[in-house]
């Protein structure tokens, strides 16, 4: 079982920044493969970015490449997103998600970002 928790949301300006962070319990974490999705209002759920579970391997969304990065600090149990030049369309709930096997199976409850224009 792994839990996650989002923290770190909340309303900034147009390329301002901000870090989310998800905090995940259970003893799994380490070898677990992290993600990031968002969700803006009437949209469906979109990939954001991952990280392996050795930290290595990030991938992103191209609307986010060179602004974003994903990382983690499996010593805390913690992955991250920092995300600089915030636009107004990164607008929206973000999630974090454990993966294994290829499956998220794991989710947060999210964290809202608004970015104001």
């Amino acid at each position: 079982q792994v839990q996650l928790v989002e923290s770190g949301g909340g309303l900034v300006q147009a390329g301002g920044s901000l870090r989310l962070s998800c905090a995940a319990s259970g003893r799994t974490f380490s070898s677990r493969a992290m993600g990031w999705f968002r969700q803006a209002p009437g949209k469906d759920r979109e990939f954001v970015a991952s990280i392996n579970w050795s930290g290595g391997n990030p991938l992103y969304v191209d609307s986010v490449k060179g602004r974003f990065t994903i990382s983690r600090d499996d010593a805390k149990n913690t992955v991250y997103l920092q995300m600089n030049s915030l636009k107004p369309e990164d607008t929206g709930v973000y999630f974090c998600a454990s993966r294994r096997s290829g499956v998220y199976d794991y989710w947060g409850q999210g964290t809202q970002v608004t970015v104001s224009s």
